[in-house]
């Protein structure tokens, strides 16, 4: 009776050993599963763009202009010829860009405003530097500023951050995410790594939008591969497996809707 009692007791410490065995194996296979995606991921984050870079020039001189007038007109005139600003209107803002090949003259620039019965001419202090030069036009107060409006940043981060939650959101929802710890460490992700990402795409990019998709493109690959090693981690109302499927397809999701926020909106 004793030695039945010895080889049970024996067989139950075995199987407990083996069960946790296996469970430090499996989440160890998980988080080297998690390593060689996140790896796999930076590698083709770092791979040359050269192609995309020199796809297209980018603007070396953009005049934004709020609620701009439909006959407003931009041109050149210190040069042998006399181009007019490429025009580009999104929502409730007007870009009016000039290109290198435009910007060919000697000296000073000397730029015309018209609208209506209003003419007037423009020069930038002290020349224009290099690509991505931006003004905010006042075309009531016919007055030239460097740089953006006051807070034109904050507002339109503030908005793609929104709808960008909301769409991954849906997406949360459909994979049965229920319990409150997971959607608050769901929002407090989302809000780093898409704030982040809508914050850099609004320092020193181009106002055009069609550079502006690249940079989206390369900045979603690394928010993609934060949440694939943060989600995993910190909820555990699920398998990690269909955390990493849903982090994949709330991402691309995104980059989808991001893509085309940034079409119809000012960036």
């Amino acid at each position: 009776m004793i030695i039945r009692k010895a080889v049970d007791s024996d067989r139950e410490s075995y199987n407990r050993t083996h069960l946790l065995g296996s469970r430090f194996k499996g989440s160890s296979a998980v988080k080297k599963s998690l390593l060689l995606i996140v790896i796999g991921i930076l590698s083709i984050s770092m791979m040359p763009m050269t192609i995309w870079a020199n796809a297209a020039e980018p603007p070396s001189l953009v005049i934004l202009v709020n609620d701009p007038p439909e006959d407003l007109s931009i041109v050149l005139i210190s040069g042998e010829e006399a181009p007019e600003a490429t025009v580009r209107k999104v929502a409730w803002e007007g870009y009016y860009a000039f290109y290198s090949r435009d910007l060919d003259a000697d000296g000073q620039y000397v730029f015309r405003v018209s609208t209506g019965e209003t003419h007037f001419e423009w020069s930038p202090e002290g020349g224009l530097q290099g690509y991505n030069n931006v003004y905010t036009l006042d075309v009531e107060e016919q007055l030239f500023t460097p740089g953006m409006y006051p807070f034109r940043s904050a507002i339109l981060v503030s908005i793609r951050v929104f709808l960008t939650l909301l769409i991954e959101s849906l997406v949360f929802l459909l994979f049965r995410f229920r319990e409150k710890r997971s959607w608050l460490v769901f929002l407090v992700v989302n809000l780093l790594t898409q704030g982040a990402l809508n914050i850099w795409l609004n320092n020193g990019g181009s106002l055009m939008p069609y550079y502006l998709l690249f940079a989206l493109v390369i900045g979603e690959v690394f928010v993609l591969g934060a949440e694939m090693i943060a989600l995993p981690l910190l909820i555990e109302e699920h398998k990690k497996s269909r955390i990493l499927i849903f982090a994949i397809v709330a991402n691309l999701a995104s980059l989808v809707a991001g893509g085309y926020i940034i079409s119809v909106l000012p960036v």
